[in-house]
């Protein structure tokens, strides 16, 4: 375990905190290896893929050219790539017809049983690939331009985390592997990817990882004993009870676990980085400064992040619930009443777990950091030297001028104040020499 970090910043730790730190990483990394091994599905206990259109269907691809409300039904007039074919698609019901706009790609299915209804091409979603693109390729190079080296380690482990999900975690839960399990070991397995990979294998970003694994503890903790205890029912939304039918012993309880699980990580790993960077920087710009004074100076910067870190998930989950409480807020009830109903429980519970883990990570990532942040050798007190001096040079005759002169103005002897500034420490005693 070394410090990747240049210049004064990388407050050194010992060897002995290395090497705990080591054992203690590898005893880490051993079980989320095992636990990869021994959940990870295989092909026959993976369910078989849904398909998604119908028989004899096929998917095409449009722009529409022309939107007509006045027709006895709604309709939308588009141009299919390749044959130019102008075609009349009528919207789905759920999709208002001022949604469409001449210019907007669609996706179509093309289902010739359907020509008895008006038109074998029948919308299924706006084509969105190009708008999609354009914003990860935004995202990207913004990363890449302020970040540069790091940025791209970044989006490295982030492609792996995401590949990690998909191919692991889904498969696995819907070939019913333990819930609970499955959380810890994508969670750590994630954490050792984008952790090592965006910030190096360094005393500094491995204490920022213990202090996330200790968040991730206490969130998984809480979210298996939160979701039975507030008796939540993920069942309840559309999406979580087609994918029940879809997938049967699927436990939509222990989806809802992962969920609370993996929402946590990324806030986590947030702050246990910018606290251990910040344990490192006050080591750096007060080298002298005991552990204590350290922990306590980092701490005053946990609580801002603290206070700031709490808004962002809150909001972040009303953002993505803004619907479900603007459809509550036209329920003649009390607020108490709605925030115990079952769809915004489960965005309180998440708000609620995601933040105890997050406060009770900071102090215990600083006070790891706090620990292996040692002082620097140059600032720890040398041992006295003795300094030899020619008896017979310039400097002993300046030196004892000095003292008979001094001696003279207090009254004593050379003898005695000798004496005086050994008793004081001035001078080394017999012991010392």
């Amino acid at each position: 375990m070394h410090t990747h970090t240049p210049g004064a910043a990388s407050a050194p730790a010992s060897r002995r905190s290395r090497l705990w730190l080591t054992v203690l990483m590898a005893g880490l990394l051993l079980p989320t290896l095992v636990g990869l091994v021994l959940l990870w599905p295989s092909a026959d206990q993976r369910p078989a893929p849904t398909p998604y259109l119908y028989n004899g269907a096929s998917y095409a691809f449009g722009q529409v050219t022309a939107v007509h409300p006045e027709r006895d039904r709604d309709q939308v007039e588009v141009k299919l790539d390749g044959s130019g074919l102008i075609v009349s698609v009528m919207p789905n019901p759920d999709v208002p017809l001022d949604s469409f706009d001449p210019g907007d790609r669609l996706r179509l299915m093309y289902l010739p049983e359907a020509a008895a209804s008006g038109s074998p091409y029948l919308f299924v979603d706006f084509e969105r690939s190009r708008p999609m693109w354009l914003l990860a390729i935004g995202f990207a190079v913004v990363v890449l331009a302020v970040a540069r080296l790091k940025g791209l380690a970044a989006l490295v482990g982030l492609v792996a985390a995401l590949a990690l999900i998909w191919f692991f975690l889904l498969p696995a839960l819907m070939a019913g592997r333990d819930p609970l399990a499955l959380a810890l070991v994508t969670a750590s397995a994630v954490l050792f990817l984008v952790v090592y990979l965006a910030h190096g294998v360094s005393v500094k970003s491995t204490t920022a990882l213990l202090g996330t694994f200790a968040g991730v503890a206490i969130v998984a903790g809480l979210a298996r004993w939160a979701i039975p205890g507030a008796n939540l029912i993920p069942s309840t939304d559309e999406n979580m009870a087609h994918l029940a039918n879809t997938v049967p012993g699927l436990d939509p309880r222990g989806v809802l676990l992962c969920g609370l699980v993996l929402a946590g990580v990324g806030v986590l790993n947030d702050v246990t980085i910018t606290q251990a960077s910040a344990v490192w920087e006050l080591r750096a710009a007060a080298p002298t400064a005991t552990r204590r004074d350290l922990f306590t100076r980092a701490m005053r910067i946990g609580r801002d992040h603290i206070a700031s870190t709490v808004y962002t998930i809150a909001f972040a989950y009303v953002g993505g619930a803004l619907g479900v409480l603007t459809l509550a807020a036209t329920y003649d009830h009390r607020l108490g009443d709605l925030l115990t109903f079952n769809d915004i429980a489960q965005e309180l519970v998440g708000i609620l777990v995601a933040s105890i883990g997050l406060v009770l990570a900071i102090p215990v990532t600083t006070a790891i950091a706090a620990w292996l942040a040692d002082q620097p050798a140059a600032s720890v007190t040398a041992p006295k030297t003795a300094l030899t001096i020619n008896a017979d040079s310039v400097l002993a005759q300046e030196i004892r001028d000095g003292l008979a002169d001094l001696a003279a103005g207090r009254g004593l002897s050379q003898e005695e104040l000798t004496e005086m500034l050994t008793a004081a420490g001035v001078l080394p005693g017999a012991a010392d020499a």
